[in-house]
């Protein structure tokens, strides 16, 4: 079967650098994800044997900490496994899933895979979902909130409209983000049957390269999911996974303290960035998605990657000169503003040079004009005078 793939962030690995192009967390995880790693180096003997294909002890964690049933809770390798897994599970009907057309690219991947048919509803010209385009008949509804690469979060009673229009079908908020944002739509779960959210560890709780996302949803849309997972691969999480993820979940203090680290780190970056003459979405999530009035995003990436900084350039019609910046820590938004200012002044003198030859160029076209009107009064006096 042929399928054009996701295209993943650059995974750079160059000393000093600044790696702020995939949305990762600045911070390390949880101290209890350290502990818990160290006590593995005592029984490493028990990786021979499977992990538990429930994942109880991580689901456990996840219902307590949501306040949810663990027959509301489906756990996978990432929210990209749990996310394939509903594609999969929920979207089989002839009529097209919906989902923005500037939103999160593995959309269309999973789509083609699976062979579903789908169409992608324009976002505004300041990257909004339009929620009436959702009340049109179809076969799902997917999108993420906050949206990406836009940063854009939706309010709950926007959110609450597009399920409440289309209760016949599976509706998926893809909430990657909204640790960063406003409120999730958790509270729904008990209104709307049709409803699935999927979250990761891969963003707020720092756990990018140990791949724990989940979903959560009424009991019988879980059983559903379990069911394909235990018909394409029973042993999906690790025992390391499974550990770490339920010492990440614990430790609420440590998450609570570095989201709002990130969250005020973004704010202050907001203000540098229209400082420096950016525009962009007001950001709720852990990026901002930003454009310059004069540079072009495609000559700012290129400059940053120079410098080893790197950001995420997105080559596609409509967002091709805008530039997705994680929010890393105080240290490392300084540094990509420095060279920013930096690119800034190189135009600016590339500018003042420019305008100098053109400058010159305009007195060597005055004085010639003026050259060739004595020319011609000359000849004129010439021809006189024969």
């Amino acid at each position: 079967r042929k399928v054009v793939p996701y295209t993943p962030g650059e995974q750079p690995n160059r000393p000093g650098m600044i790696k702020l192009n995939t949305n990762e967390n600045p911070y390390p995880p949880a101290p209890g994800v350290l502990a818990a790693m160290k006590k593995l180096e005592g029984h490493v003997d028990s990786l021979r044997l499977y992990p538990d294909p429930t994942s109880d002890t991580l689901v456990s964690a996840l219902a307590d900490f949501y306040h949810v049933g663990k027959d509301q809770v489906f756990v996978g390798v990432g929210s990209d496994d749990v996310l394939s897994m509903c594609f999969l599970t929920f979207f089989n009907s002839e009529k097209p899933v919906f989902f923005p057309d500037i939103t999160y690219s593995f959309y269309k991947v999973w789509a083609d895979l699976y062979r579903i048919p789908y169409e992608c509803k324009k976002v505004d010209e300041n990257f909004h979902i339009i929620k009436e385009d959702y009340y049109l008949e179809n076969g799902g509804v997917i999108f993420p909130n906050p949206n990406a690469p836009t940063s854009i979060y939706e309010d709950l009673e926007f959110v609450e409209d597009i399920i409440r229009h289309n209760q016949d079908v599976i509706v998926i908020v893809d909430e990657a983000y909204i640790d960063f944002a406003g409120e999730s739509a958790l509270s729904l779960l008990d209104k709307y049957d049709n409803l699935i959210i999927t979250q990761t560890f891969s963003k707020a709780r720092s756990m990018a390269g140990m791949r724990i996302g989940y979903a959560m949803g009424n009991k019988e849309l879980i059983k559903a999911l379990n069911d394909v997972k235990y018909s394409f691969n029973s042993y999906t999480m690790s025992r390391v996974a499974l550990l770490c993820g339920v010492e990440a979940v614990n430790d609420k203090a440590y998450f609570e303290e570095h989201v709002k680290k990130i969250c005020e780190t973004r704010e202050k970056t907001k203000k540098a960035l229209a400082a420096l003459s950016f525009s962009f979405p007001d950001s709720q999530s852990n990026f901002i998605f930003a454009a310059h009035k004069s540079m072009p995003a495609k000559e700012i990436f290129a400059a940053l990657k120079a410098r080893n900084i790197f950001v995420r350039y997105f080559n596609k019609p409509g967002i091709d000169n805008y530039l997705r910046i994680t929010i890393g820590t105080d240290e490392q938004m300084q540094a990509l503003e420095v060279t920013v200012q930096q690119k800034e002044a190189e135009l600016s003198k590339v500018n003042e040079r420019r305008n100098h030859i053109n400058d010159s160029l305009k007195g060597f076209f005055a004085k010639r004009e003026e050259l060739s009107t004595r020319l011609s009064a000359l000849d004129r006096d010439l021809l006189r005078m024969n």
